[in-house]
């Protein structure tokens, strides 16, 4: 069938043998506490996706980095979720550092011994925005020490880096500025909490001072920097959920019991939700995300957030009406696939800064 042909072939191309694994193992095993999903992801070389072959990465565009995620959210939804916070690490990472030496050396370490990065920033926390640093620091004469707590969705127990935003003491006079940490699991004082928490918990942590990115390094760029990154976040967390949305799909369309008039609607209006994402990546590929392109990123996300909405529970009602063999699934891959309305930013906090952006205000993630 050509419905997710394309998607799963660049998994093919990209990512040997990752679908054909993931296929065999039954959803709801891959979707368990284990790490058995990671663990293909890795072997498959998956950390190297976003870098560059020269780096010895697979070199994926915006494009091919978008089909991937849908192809991975059809067969595990919570997989597709956490490795769009590894590849949105990686991408901000790219775009912070402006030593080439140093890029080559942290992006190139990732890809050849398959390392996941975890992200800090993307989370809600009450009275602070999404890309607000999490972290405070102290200097002393060893270097900056770093404390504070983060969950980084899916991977505080598989990661081996964590990307986490701080709030550090000025190197040119009083106060402070954010800056961006990039920490390594082994460091003295990181804890990751129980089974049943995301919690990173990073007490007095010091860090070496090439792997803090300053603003004032930055030229005041960092927020800008940053939001432009998270045009990245939108687009492959968008493609994860549609991934989802794409499984239920897939077993209406498969089930010939189904009248074409049924099953071609909801054909129609999932691809026409990947024909807009998939605009949205190729923008990014032509020029890289800047402030511009993370308003379009939330349109978009926008946009297929409601296309899900309505695909979503007329996918689940016609599967329920053939007394599918498989409710969990269903309702595992159903809740998956609406979870795109709980990823950051929510729509209403983004209703002033895009009504502002439109009348050609700076665009501010809140």
């Amino acid at each position: 069938m050509r419905f997710l042909e394309r998607e799963r072939a660049t998994v093919a191309k990209l990512l040997p043998g990752l679908d054909e694994s993931l296929r065999a193992i039954p959803l709801m095993e891959l979707e368990g506490p284990s790490d058995l999903g990671i663990r293909l992801f890795r072997d498959s070389g998956g950390p190297g996706l976003l870098a560059p072959t020269a780096y010895q990465g697979r070199g994926a565009t915006a494009l091919d980095a978008l089909r991937v995620q849908r192809a991975l959210g059809s067969r595990a939804p919570s997989l597709a979720v956490a490795t769009t916070l590894h590849h949105f690490s990686i991408a901000t990472l790219a775009g912070l550092i402006t030593d080439e030496g140093l890029k080559s050396m942290l992006v190139e370490g990732v890809a050849s011994t398959n390392r996941l990065v975890a992200s800090g920033f993307a989370e809600d926390r009450p009275g602070a925005g999404v890309l607000s640093p999490s972290m405070t620091a102290t200097e002393g004469p060893d270097g900056v020490r770093i404390s504070g707590a983060t969950r980084p969705r899916g991977l505080a127990r598989s990661m081996d880096l964590l990307l986490a935003g701080v709030m550090v003491p000025r190197s040119d006079g009083p106060g402070e500025e954010a800056a961006v940490a990039l920490v390594t699991v082994e460091s003295e004082g990181v804890s990751v909490g129980g089974a049943e928490s995301e919690q990173v918990t990073l007490d007095d942590v010091l860090l070496p001072p090439e792997l803090l990115v300053r603003a004032s390094a930055l030229d005041g760029q960092l927020d800008v920097l940053l939001s432009a990154g998270f045009a990245w976040y939108q687009l492959l967390m968008t493609g994860s959920h549609l991934g989802a949305a794409s499984a239920l799909v897939e077993r209406v369309l498969l089930d010939e019991r189904l009248p074409e008039s049924e099953r071609v609607p909801l054909l129609v209006e999932t691809e026409g939700a990947m024909s807009a994402a998939e605009g949205l990546a190729r923008r990014i590929d032509d020029g890289g995300p800047d402030g511009s392109t993370l308003a379009d990123s939330l349109y978009v996300r926008y946009y297929v957030q409601d296309t899900l909405s309505r695909v979503v529970p007329r996918a689940v009602e016609l599967l329920g009406n053939l007394d599918s063999t498989a409710p969990d699934e269903v309702g595992h891959l159903a809740t998956c696939a609406n979870g795109l309305a709980l990823q950051p930013p929510a729509r209403f906090r983004m209703t002033g800064p895009l009504a502002a952006h439109l009348v050609d205000g700076p665009l501010t993630v809140t």
